[in-house]
């Protein structure tokens, strides 16, 4: 397993993270259990959860179960900020907020310190000053040791990165957003900030929520235990024909060489400029295996070429 730096920080992470959305979900702890310890095995030391998977702390719970001893061998990651509660009383960035979510985390979690403390979405009602003080005693602290963001427009990554630097505190060191083959939006502004403030990306839904694996044929209905059948609005969202054009040509593409679909996808996201690990979830022992080799075809600038081409 590659080991990149985080963004500009001295944080070390596989470049094959793990997406935790599906614990205590769609994979029953046992399941969660084998794939967690799976992971480990084959060198994933990344692990990307949040305080809302799985109906509001199931997914932290299971971690917090299956981890024991091991958590010492992980990059553990959660995040905070989207609603814990119905009634809007529990979800934001405010300082308030921050200290009493990270402490229900950490309980969840059973661990004493987040390595990465990530806030899942910006807070237009509270002051970035405020939510970086905040962040910086949890660091102080030592309950929490690197911070990023999640879905931030670049323009708030530019004014956080410009406070944290008049303030003199902890700077985000890390962007987590959309990014695959077919959701190329945030390199028109957002990759550049990234950039141009060290922030590792960490990119989720790198295969298009399943778009990208192969697995759905043109016209035909998506396969009774999939994602896009046990989710039409994600179908819905993805499957266009601008995507299945894009698809299909992606696919011509990576069978004259050899490879896989899958292949293709995570190694193409592998190797763009600020990406430090490709999260993907998992349900299977299997998938993780499929993850952990995916990355494994560098490709060369003129097949990087010939995708921008065929994506773009």
């Amino acid at each position: 397993m590659q080991i990149r730096n985080l963004g500009g920080s001295g944080l070390r992470v596989s470049a094959v993270g793990l997406g935790c959305n599906n614990f205590g979900q769609r994979t029953d702890l046992e399941t969660s259990r084998k794939v967690i310890h799976k992971a480990i095995d084959l060198g994933i030391t990344l692990f990307d959860t949040a305080d809302i998977y799985a109906g509001m702390g199931g997914s932290e719970t299971v971690l917090g179960t299956v981890l024991g001893d091991r958590r010492k061998d992980i990059v553990l990651a959660t995040k905070y900020a989207k609603p814990m509660a119905t009634d809007g009383t529990r979800q934001g960035a405010s300082r308030r907020y921050i200290m009493s979510a990270v402490e229900a985390s950490l309980t969840r979690l059973k661990t004493d310190y987040i390595d990465l403390y990530q806030q899942h979405d910006y807070d237009p009602l509270t002051p970035m000053e405020e939510t970086l003080r905040a962040l910086d005693d949890l660091v102080r602290q030592g309950k929490v040791r690197y911070i990023g963001n999640s879905n931030f427009p670049a323009w708030r990554i530019a004014e956080a990165e410009m406070l944290a630097r008049q303030m003199n505190v902890s700077r985000f060191v890390s962007c987590q957003d959309e990014y695959s083959l077919v959701v190329r939006g945030i390199e028109k502004d957002l990759l550049p900030a990234a950039e141009e403030y060290k922030l590792g990306l960490l990119p989720f839904f790198p295969l298009a929520s399943g778009l990208l694996t192969g697995k759905y044929k043109r016209g035909a209905a998506a396969p009774a235990d999939t994602r896009f059948a046990k989710a039409p609005a994600l179908k819905d969202r993805y499957v266009t024909a601008r995507n299945e054009d894009i698809v299909e040509k992606l696919q011509a593409f990576a069978q004259a060489r050899g490879h896989t679909m899958l292949e293709l996808a995570f190694s193409w996201l592998a190797q763009r400029p600020q990406v430090s690990s490709v999260i993907a979830g998992a349900t299977r022992v299997e998938q993780v295996e499929q993850n952990v080799k995916a990355i494994g075809w560098t490709l060369s600038a003129e097949e990087m070429a010939q995708v921008d081409e065929i994506t773009k």
